[in-house]
């Protein structure tokens, strides 16, 4: 019997359709994207699942989508221009899969609709939690999040961790068994590493990838990197990824900084394609994620598989993931940032070691490998997840 597995895909929809495909994938949407684009790859699996994707509005233009593996639905939402959104998600799509009757629904945003009556993988971390009660986004995402994170916690029928880290961290913070979650490590492109034909700008600079979230440090960071500018004169710094800051601060303290140094030594751009981006990765000296919580992080991941040495905050995840092949910086300030950037483009042996032994260090970590974790362990069984709920 064909097993039919439904996959919340919001996350790859271009929010932009003049731009091309994929150009607006971060986070989430990456992984969904990656699991998606290796299953296509499996044509096997035909013989026993159906995986069913479910937009928002429209489907994404990537090729991996038209394997027959896979059945496109879109949930349009009528009436409700500027709450696309939670209609979508938290009414429309649950009635739209209780009528379709799936086996399985994997929601990987974090959140789990109050009306969701399938059984569920819900991808969850430990952020969800800290932007409830720590974090600085609007109070209705707060709201959000601090409902909707703990009702996943409580009701998923099975939870998808991407560290050992972050399933420990969920367990503690929701007090629910551990037995209930999974951990399946994301991946890196390493076929993109081995077709790789460079086009390098022919400058020295060092990199940040992400959005820019505050508690990744972009504003300390470009503030780190201007205490270290005189000492390297032809260094830049090229930050990649849009200003998540509740006000935004990056281009104007951009301006401030480059004027400062009286050179255009900081570069921002919301988005670059994905051939820019590996040949940024491969030409950098390093890279600057020095983020007070992560579930994973994919950029120091993929950055290493160059060889180039990540500048990471020093935490028990970055140790996990990491080991001996990144500097860490244990203080987020531009101080403490600054004197792990210096680290990464001075420490000769350490450099030379991440160099040589990182890329091999990180070919454990592979999309194919989430994806069989994916199939092998979290396509769940019907037993009652309520019994494993501590109380």
């Amino acid at each position: 019997m064909i097993k039919r597995i439904g996959i919340e895909c919001r996350s790859i929809e271009d929010k932009n359709p003049d731009l091309p495909a994929g150009r607006q994938v971060w986070g989430v949407g990456r992984i969904i994207m990656k699991l998606l684009e290796e299953l296509s790859r499996r044509p096997e699996l035909e013989k026993n699942f159906r995986f069913i994707l479910y937009f928002k509005g429209r489907v994404p233009d990537f090729a991996f989508l038209n394997a027959p593996i896979f059945e496109k639905k879109t949930v349009p939402v009528p009436f409700f221009k500027n709450r696309l959104f939670p209609v979508y998600y938290f009414a429309l799509l649950p009635i739209k899969l209780w009528l379709e009757r799936l086996d399985l629904m994997f929601w990987p945003d974090y959140m789990l609709p109050i009306i969701a009556f399938n059984k569920s993988l819900v991808m969850l971390t430990e952020d969800v939690y800290y932007e409830t009660h720590e974090g600085k986004l609007p109070f209705r995402y707060r709201l959000a999040y601090g409902i909707f994170g703990w009702w996943t916690a409580k009701f998923a029928t099975k939870i998808l961790a991407i560290s050992e880290t972050s399933k420990k961290n969920i367990a503690k913070l929701y007090n629910i068994n551990p037995n209930r979650i999974a951990v399946s490590y994301p991946g890196i492109d390493l076929n993109k590493i081995e077709n790789l034909k460079l086009k390098i700008e022919n400058y020295s600079y060092i990199l940040y990838v992400g959005q820019a979230f505050p508690r990744r440090h972009l504003k300390e960071t470009i503030l780190a990197f201007e205490k270290i500018a005189p000492a390297f004169p032809e260094l830049k710094l090229i930050a990649v990824g849009p200003d998540k800051y509740e006000s935004p601060v990056i281009k104007s303290l951009v301006t401030q900084v480059n004027d400062r140094l009286n050179r255009e030594a900081v570069v921002h751009k919301d988005y670059v394609e994905d051939g820019e981006l590996v040949e940024l990765y491969a030409g950098a000296k390093a890279l600057i994620y020095v983020s007070d919580r992560e579930a994973f992080g994919l950029p120091p991941m993929e950055v290493l598989s160059f060889g180039v040495p990540p500048v990471i905050a020093d935490n028990e995840l970055g140790h996990e993931l990491f080991g001996e092949y990144a500097f860490y910086v244990g203080n987020p300030t531009p101080d403490g940032i600054a004197e792990g950037i210096r680290q990464a483009l001075t420490q000769t042996e350490k450099i030379t070691k991440i160099k040589t032994a990182g890329p091999e260090f990180v070919k454990k970590y592979s999309w194919k490998s989430f994806t069989d974790k994916f199939l092998e362990k979290l396509v769940v069984s019907k037993s009652n997840h309520v019994k494993n709920i501590k109380t």
